[in-house]
This record gives structure tokens, C-alpha cells and sequence, in this order.
């Protein structure tokens, strides 16, 4: 037999997501490629690995065993390639990070360099809110975490990344007049409000604001994500207090625009944190080393736009 491993990790792709159509937008292929492997593949067996009805893929009972036995070949050849490394002296193994949902605009550009740099480590990231992401650092599942805002009921270290900037956002035409210096009280408090939901920071930072200069509401809304706040302003539903990290391209295409209001921009910072007497393995300890001596780079080479408002 002739097979490849690029045609036992297209079939096991086939196999997961049981579509080529799937399989060749996870792999980043065209969907005639995969279909001409698979192909391949299947010339090396008398036996068929996959049904087709009508257009759903099936796998048949020898094409399971197969898909079973291509995992079991690919993680021995990732495992082959791990050793070899290790053996060179590279850093191998996992870096596991948990963040909350803002923090993709932030800690990508934190680790690129980084991963290629060190071949052999793989990263883990967990984008989620940030309640999961302090359980799972609590639990010790991961080795950092990246908040804005520092948990008080864990003991932990951390290494301070970047100012994190809300601001109050809304479409460009909730601002009659963008000259004036502050949006004045009386239309604040007739703009409906648009809340990310309880226990998220940001949702935290706009409540103590709004409390702290005693702006009544008239009208708010909630939403789960800082994606779906962002889409309900563009929309004209309402204003928000929101993180300016995440809104680049909608700033410099005029879809969105910070309006002045007192108070303003409220002002935390991003911290990439760690339990308290956690023990390091050579590539934690490398990252952190890593974040320590390079921070102040990164954030001049892709944050010099955030840095000017």
C-alpha cells in the first residue's frame, strides 16, 4: 500500500466532520483537492471507507477502523516529531491559557513571535467569559489567564500587559454635534444603554460608572457578548460604554464613534496572571520570560493606533 499521511489526515478530517465540503475548509483546501486524495486513499483498499446518500458522507464499518487506526498513525508521527525536537534541546509540550472574551483583540499578539519561535510548543487558548476563566485558573487547568479586572478571592502573580480604554460608543449619527465636549446629561440619560451581561468586567466598569455620576436610566438592554453590544450600536439600537480595543476598523470607517462624556474613558489594565507558588515547566517559564522582556515591543509595533486616543 502507497497511502500518505496527507491522505490519512484529510480522511480523518472527513471522518470528524463527516462533509469534504467541512473537511476542506478545516484543512484550508479547495473541496476538489480533498476529493482527489480521498480518492487516493480509496484506491488502496477493496473495501469502501464512506457512503454517500443523497449528499450526506457515511462512514462504513471498515472506514471507522480506518479513521481509528490514520489518529492513532498521525498522533505517533506528531509524538515522532515532539522527540525529535526535545531531543534537540527545543521546547515541547502545551502552553495553556484561558482569557476573557475582549482579550482575543489583545492576547494573540502576545504569543506570535513567541509559538514561532519555539516550534514544538502548542498553544491551548480558551476564549470564554469570566467566571469559567477564573474556575479554570482556580483549578489549576491552565497556566495564565489574561483579565482587566484581578480576581479577590485568588492568590495570584501577574505580569501587567496593557491599558485597557472604555470608552462610550455610538453610531456616528447618535452625535449631532461632534465638536461639542461632552455629551450633555439630559440626552445621556434619554439614550437607551446597551449592558453586556452580570459578571462580565466591562458590565461592572459601565455600572459603577453610570452609579458613580448618578445618571438615571431610561431604557437599557442586555447582551452576551462584546461582538453582539458592538452590532446593536452599529444598528442604531443604542449606545454603549465598551473596550476600544475591539473597535478598530468600525472607528476608522466612521461606523462608530466615541462620544465625549465626562468621566471617560474608564481606565483598567490588562494582566496576564497566574495562581500564586505555581510551579513552572520550561515552557511557562520561557513564556513568562518571554512577556517580561518583549511587552513593551509588542505593544509599540501593533497598539500604537490604541495608544493615541
Amino acid at each position: 500500500m502507497d497511502y500518505t499521511l496527507h491522505q490519512l489526515r484529510i480522511f480523518l478530517k472527513i471522518s470528524k466532520t463527516l462533509s469534504i465540503t467541512k473537511a476542506a475548509e478545516a484543512l484550508h483546501l479547495t473541496q476538489p483537492a480533498v476529493s482527489i486524495q480521498l480518492k487516493k486513499l480509496q484506491e488502496q483498499f477493496d473495501i469502501p471507507l464512506i457512503e454517500v446518500i443523497g449528499r450526506q458522507v457515511y462512514l462504513t464499518d471498515f472506514g471507522k477502523e480506518i479513521a481509528i487506526a490514520s489518529e492513532k498513525i498521525l498522533q505517533e508521527v506528531h509524538e515522532i516529531k515532539n522527540r525529535t525536537l526535545a531531543y534537540k534541546g527545543f521546547l515541547v509540550g502545551q502552553l495553556n491559557i484561558s482569557i476573557v472574551s475582549t482579550a482575543k483583540y489583545v492576547m494573540p499578539y502576545f504569543l506570535a513571535d513567541f509559538l514561532e519561535l519555539h516550534s514544538g510548543v502548542e498553544l491551548k487558548m480558551d476564549v470564554t467569559n469570566k467566571s469559567k476563566v477564573l474556575h479554570s485558573l482556580e483549578n489549576n487547568e491552565v497556566d495564565f489567564a489574561l483579565v482587566s479586572v484581578l480576581p479577590e478571592h485568588l492568590q495570584i502573580q501577574r505580569v501587567e500587559l496593557m491599558k485597557n480604554k472604555l470608552y462610550l460608543i455610538g453610531a456616528r449619527q447618535e452625535n449631532k454635534n461632534p465638536k461639542a465636549k461632552n455629551i450633555s446629561r439630559e440626552t445621556f440619560e434619554r439614550t437607551p444603554l446597551i449592558y453586556r451581561e452580570q459578571g462580565s468586567a466591562t458590565r461592572q466598569a459601565m455600572e459603577r460608572y453610570i452609579s458613580g455620576h448618578r445618571i438615571p436610566l431610561k431604557k437599557t438592554m442586555e447582551l452576551t457578548s462584546n461582538e453582539a453590544v458592538k452590532q446593536a450600536v452599529l444598528a442604531g439600537l443604542g449606545c454603549s460604554i465598551m473596550p476600544l480595543i475591539g473597535l478598530k476598523n468600525s472607528l476608522l470607517n466612521g461606523d462608530l464613534q466615541i462620544i465625549p462624556a465626562e468621566g471617560l474613558p474608564i481606565i483598567t489594565h490588562w494582566n496576564l496572571i497566574w495562581l500564586k507558588g505555581k510551579r513552572f515547566n520550561p515552557i511557562t517559564e520561557a513564556y513568562l520570560e518571554f512577556v517580561q522582556a518583549k511587552k513593551e515591543a509588542i505593544i509599540h509595533k501593533h497598539f500604537q493606533w490604541y495608544e493615541k486616543y
